[in-house]
């Protein structure tokens, strides 16, 4: 299993950063390792079903399912990873006297069990990059 976090302080209110984090299509303009993302259905809350394309080493490779399983505006946001990358991803904002606390937690797990968690454990440092560079794209819009 691969758990990540990563956290920052942002400049701005937690409503101003949930306005982004929520935009599905916004996703792919501040994440390098999304191509693009489709809402599929008509739900874009709580129980909305997403397909990610996901790019692996920059090249969009695999199409991801994902639910939102966690809403509570603004301040948690929650995903379950459905496809071959199982687990779970969560968004976590608090008011800070700066601004917002934002939290990233992932926790993965890939099949077959013990290659998957080899090639987690291979793509880790990516993963971990990804993150990084995600949060200071978000970081970059939402003080502008």
């Amino acid at each position: 299993m691969l758990k990540l976090r990563q956290e920052a302080i942002l400049r701005a209110a937690p409503e101003r950063v949930w306005a982004l984090l929520a935009d599905w299509d916004r996703q792919a303009s501040w994440m390098p390792d999304v191509a693009w993302i489709r809402v599929l259905g008509t739900e874009r809350e709580l129980g909305a079903r997403l397909a990610v394309r996901t790019k692996v080493f920059g090249v969009p490779a695999v199409t991801d399912r994902l639910l939102v399983s966690g809403w509570e505006p603004p301040r948690r946001l929650r995903i379950e990873h459905l496809g071959l990358v199982s687990g779970w991803g969560e968004w976590r904002l608090d008011p800070h006297p700066a601004g917002t606390f934002f939290a990233w937690r992932e926790s993965l797990t890939m099949a077959p069990p013990v290659l998957g968690e080899l090639g987690l454990w291979f793509y880790s440092p990516v993963q971990r990059w990804m993150l990084r560079r995600s949060i200071r794209n978000l970081k970059g819009i939402v003080e502008r």
